[in-house]
């Protein structure tokens, strides 16, 4: 942000609607009359919105201005929250107590915001059977989740076998 944003003689609008120091709307003034009313009171002349017409400038301390920036820059890191796929596979003969382990984890990664990629991996020619079979064998981890969930990406084949994506409701 700082190496775009212009001040004090880098500006290079002829005229700016200016806000003072206090706050208060100074209104369209010169690039030099602004000058000088920042120079008066030993600040800087910051270009806030460079887009606009005419260019929004305020006067101000650069540094304070920076700290500004660089801490809602932080503040807005922090809430952004990075949405993960995980993954989880199973096997048509997969038992019961290992599907209990694998909803488990699948629950705690719902809990936690994570869309879940759940895989039915189908060897050799087991990818031909039943589909109602091959479903129903998907839909017995589902029934084991805990956490509320809906289905974002519905059953589809994969190179794999059959997956889907849930993410929570």
């Amino acid at each position: 942000m700082a190496n775009q944003t212009r001040i004090n003689q880098q500006i290079r609008a002829s005229e700016l609607r200016v806000i003072g120091h206090d706050g208060a709307n100074l209104g369209v003034i010169t690039l030099r009359e602004a000058l000088e009313e920042a120079n008066k009171f030993g600040l800087d002349l910051i270009e806030i919105s460079p887009n606009a017409l005419p260019p929004v400038a305020k006067i101000m301390d650069y540094g304070k201005f920076q700290y500004d920036e660089n801490k809602k820059l932080k503040l807005a890191k922090a809430k952004s929250h990075i949405v993960e796929v995980k993954s989880l596979q199973v096997k048509i003969g997969t038992g019961d107590h290992d599907l209990e382990l694998k909803a488990k984890k699948a629950s705690e990664w719902l809990k936690e915001g994570h869309r879940i990629k759940i895989d039915l991996f189908l060897p050799g020619r087991a990818k031909y059977l039943d589909q109602v079979f091959l479903k129903e064998r998907l839909d017995r981890v589902l029934k084991l989740l805990t956490e509320d969930f809906k289905i974002a990406d519905s059953i589809k084949k994969s190179p794999k076998g059959l997956s889907v994506l849930i993410e929570r409701a």
